[in-house]
């Protein structure tokens, strides 16, 4: 039998599913490793119409692998999975309101809103996407010493 590919069972999954996996997963924590460093960088940034800045979360989604056009081309059979980003919003939560009454963007009441940027949020998002990216690059590692092997036999 081979190692994915033509002559693999069909929904049995393979090596090569494995290290598809784990890419997408990488790709997934990459991005949130950007978007949480550009919230970090932006936590005390005023936007030119004077709002504060907005915080950024990365969405990802599930993505069954046997849909995309090479399997289907390919008459690949059975799932493979793993995610994709599906977008990056806004955070809704409204920012923290600050009397400074001295500030340009400051209301009737002398009122600023803050980021809703909580960079103590931000670097525990931080430390749990990296632990997450070490995991798939752990697996992608793996995967690639087992086909490494497999080729030598």
């Amino acid at each position: 039998m081979a190692i994915g590919g033509a002559g693999s069972t069909p929904g049995a999954g393979s090596a090569f599913d494995s290290l598809r996996i784990a890419a997408s997963g990488l790709r997934g924590q990459r991005a949130r490793i950007d978007v949480i460093a550009e919230n970090i960088a932006n936590a005390d940034v005023r936007m030119a119409d004077g709002t504060p800045y907005r915080r950024k979360v990365v969405e990802l989604r599930e993505v069954d692998f046997a849909e995309t056009l090479a399997d289907i081309a390919s008459d690949r059979t059975g799932p493979a999975g793993g995610v994709e980003v599906a977008g990056i919003v806004e955070d809704a939560t409204p920012g923290v309101m600050v009397y400074d009454p001295a500030h340009p963007d400051a209301d009737e009441n002398g009122m600023v809103e803050r980021s809703n940027v909580n960079t103590i949020d931000e670097m525990v998002d931080l430390m749990d996407a990296r632990q997450q990216y070490e995991a798939n690059a752990t697996v992608f590692d793996a995967v690639k010493a087992v086909l490494k092997r497999a080729t030598q036999l």
